[in-house]
């Protein structure tokens, strides 16, 4: 019954229905709220193979930072 494909279609759900999405506040002063992620598995150019990429949620204002995917937790403390 777990693996029959019509059965799982019309079985009743046990769960609760998700509830309505919230959006997040909106930060008051630029730089306040920040996404950061990494661009990774580039072609090396000038010893660097990645892309630090710091946005303000706010303007959506972005920095990209080159540096490299074996970056030590220090060496990007101080990129930050």
């Amino acid at each position: 019954m777990e693996r029959c494909d019509l059965c799982q279609k019309i079985k009743n759900r046990m769960e609760e229905l998700a509830g309505k999405l919230k959006l997040s506040e909106m930060p008051k002063k630029p730089w306040s709220h920040i996404m950061v992620d990494f661009i990774t598995k580039l072609p090396v150019v000038a010893g660097k193979d990645a892309i630090l990429v710091v946005c303000n949620r706010l303007s959506k204002m972005t920095h990209f930072v080159a540096t490299t995917e074996g970056m030590s937790v220090k060496g990007l403390a101080r990129l930050f």
